[in-house]
């Protein structure tokens, strides 16, 4: 069913939490609990990006659609995905592994996820995403089933793991005879390893898959939904997804800056484990932290959100993991913004308590609540960030600032050596024009994540005459 995506007025959650609609302009602030003695930055922190006339347009050309009559009835060839990774690396390996079916003209099992090596979360596809929706959504893309038939379950399957990079053509020249031959192929590895250039039909099923059949599991949506409304309530709010864990210190090669005992405690895991540092190895952690490669800790994050105009009065909701350092991790932006709130405050006593070591899950809450927000900022980049991203100009150009962390170093350099706040403020919002949201065409590079940048691929201007598909969110 196509309806229409935009309303007037405050963000809301619908009724059965599938939905959520843009704040539309400044009005939030007339709507919510700040309504006097707004300053000039104040109101120009809230304010949402223009849209330029974009929203959510998904067409394929006649021969996708002609394709798919067969593809939609394949029941000899199966593609088996493993996927792995916190939730938004799953959602990335989902959504590339029915693009590889698709390539192969092949049916795709519903995929499977394994047990997550960082958290030891056991969940399973169901316990994560609602799978008839899944399947429904699909159905004129991919044929999606439950499980392997009983006539493919005893064959040897065949396994394979893609390069980087990987074209339809490689797909199609190095995967169609083997999973011919046995009927079954079983992918792993899939993380980052599709092409981001892909034909146009392929990058308007990645949006597809990404904005509508990865909804997630009814529980999971109803709770998230519960938490949004509560932030909601209270007026307009910022998200930020702190990536505070010990995990990521470890894995980005920097120090989280809040006393010599964590800053042994990274150091130690990662002589350890050194295949987990990523990225540039022969830089010092005084040389990636300048270069704006570390995650921006909570004394950062407080700056740069005091820098672009949000006042102390802020309600800050933070997503994410247990932070290394516990409290002491977060003092800094606490002490900034005493209004922080996480799921675990924000919700009733019990509420969560199913979701406990279930990290896709309570990952899933956050991203909910976050999606709901006024403003969203990430600590860092990554999956979540880049989904985020996409989905908030896709649903409704909701604001979303990419923080500038080379830059923001250099204006913390400059207010240590005695920078008046208000030449930092004026810094750190010039720094930041043209990163605050607004929709940035993927086309502009080569290689862009069309979930980051769905505009022109999956998104079309006011005035052309084409059928809007509506995101059930998550």
């Amino acid at each position: 069913m196509y309806i229409t995506l935009f309303r007037s007025g405050p963000v809301k959650a619908s009724r059965d939490a599938n939905l959520f609609f843009h704040p539309g302009s400044p009005q939030v602030l007339e709507t919510g609990t700040a309504t006097s003695n707004v300053t000039a930055e104040e109101r120009e922190f809230w304010g949402q990006p223009d849209g330029m006339g974009y929203r959510p347009c998904i067409q394929f050309s006649l021969r996708y659609r002609r394709e798919s009559r067969k593809i939609g009835r394949e029941d000899r060839r199966f593609v088996v995905a493993l996927v792995s990774g916190g939730l938004n690396q799953q959602r990335n390996q989902i959504v590339d592994a029915v693009i590889v079916a698709r390539i192969l003209g092949a049916a795709l099992v519903v995929p499977i996820l394994r047990v997550n090596v960082v958290w030891g979360d056991p969940s399973e596809f169901s316990q994560i995403f609602d799978v008839d929706h899944f399947i429904q959504t699909l159905r004129s893309d991919v044929r999606v089933v439950p499980t392997l038939p009983p006539s493919h379950r005893s064959r040897p399957p065949t396994k394979a793991s893609l390069p980087r990079n990987v074209s339809p053509l490689w797909i199609r020249s190095r995967l169609a005879q083997k999973l011919n031959k046995n009927g079954v192929l079983v992918l792993k590895g899939l993380d980052s390893r599709l092409s981001r250039d892909l034909p146009l039909d392929l990058q308007k099923l990645r949006c597809k898959v990404a904005f509508h059949a990865l909804r997630f599991a009814a529980p999971i949506r109803e709770l998230g939904a519960k938490l949004a409304n509560r932030m909601r309530g209270g007026g307009p709010y910022v998200a930020v997804h702190l990536r505070l864990e010990k995990d990521v210190w470890v894995r980005t090669g920097c120090l989280p800056g809040i006393g010599p005992e964590f800053d042994r405690v990274v150091l130690r895991e990662r002589r350890s484990n050194p295949d987990l540092l990523t990225g540039r190895l022969n830089l010092t952690f005084h040389q990636r932290h300048q270069a704006g490669l570390c995650p921006l800790n909570a004394l950062q994050v407080a700056r740069l959100l005091r820098g672009l105009g949000a006042p102390n009065s802020t309600r800050v909701y933070w997503a994410g993991g247990e932070p290394l350092g516990g409290e002491l991790a977060l003092q800094s932006l606490r002490s900034e913004f005493a209004n922080l709130i996480s799921k675990g405050t924000l919700a009733t006593a019990g509420e969560l308590t199913h979701y406990t070591n279930k990290s896709s899950a309570l990952a899933a809450i956050d991203f909910m609540v976050a999606m709901s927000s006024d403003v969203f900022v990430p600590s860092h980049g990554g999956n979540m960030a880049r989904v985020m991203q996409g989905y908030r100009a896709y649903t409704g150009h909701m604001k979303y600032i990419r923080p500038n962390k080379h830059a923001i170093m250099h204006v913390l350099r400059e207010a240590a050596s005695g920078a008046t706040e208000e030449e930092i403020r004026r810094e750190m919002r010039r720094v930041h024009a043209g990163r605050m949201g607004g929709p940035e065409e993927r086309g502009r590079k080569k290689g862009r994540d069309v979930i980051a940048y769905p505009a022109p691929e999956c998104m079309c201007r006011r005035g052309r005459r084409r059928r809007r598909l509506l995101p059930l969110f998550v």
